[in-house]
C-alpha cells in the first residue's frame, strides 16, 4: 500500500496510469478509518495488479486539495486519470474487495463526481 511519501511510485503511476488505483480517503481522528486500514492493506496485498493509496484528508491536504469527504471511509478508484468510482464504502473486507474488483473492470469514467476528485491523479506528478 502506498502513501504520499511514495512520490516516485505515484509519479510513475501518473506517467503510465494503466493499472487501477484504489484510493482510501480517511482521517487520523476517525476510529472507523483506523480499523479499516488493516482491511485495506490486506485487500491491497491480495491484488498486486493494482495500486492502493492511503490518503489522510488533513495530513495529506497538499495532495487531496479541495476534496470534500462527507463520511469515512470514502474510496476513489481510477484507471489513469479516469475516475471510475467515488463514494463511501462499508468498512467490511468482503464488500470492499468485491466493489474494487467490479469497479476495476469498468471503462466508463464517473463524470458526476466532484472535479477535485476527478483531478486527484493529475496532482501526483507535481507532488514530488
Amino acid at each position: 500500500m502506498l502513501t504520499v511519501r511514495d512520490s516516485d511510485a505515484l509519479a510513475a503511476y501518473a506517467a503510465d496510469g494503466t493499472m487501477p488505483l484504489v484510493v482510501a480517503l480517511c482521517a487520523a481522528w476517525c476510529d472507523t478509518c483506523g480499523e479499516f486500514r488493516a482491511t485495506f492493506e490486506r485487500i491491497a496485498q491480495s491484488r498486486p495488479q493494482m495500486l492502493f493509496l492511503w490518503l489522510d484528508i488533513e495530513d495529506d491536504s497538499e495532495i487531496c486539495g479541495d476534496i470534500d469527504v462527507e463520511n469515512f471511509p470514502t474510496l476513489a478508484i481510477y484507471r489513469g486519470t479516469h475516475l471510475l468510482h467515488y463514494g463511501v464504502s462499508l468498512p467490511q473486507e468482503g464488500t470492499v474487495a468485491r466493489l474494487i474488483d467490479e469497479i476495476a473492470e469498468r471503462v466508463e469514467p464517473d463524470n458526476a463526481a466532484p472535479q477535485a476528485v476527478r483531478d486527484l491523479p493529475k496532482r501526483f506528478a507535481v507532488a514530488r
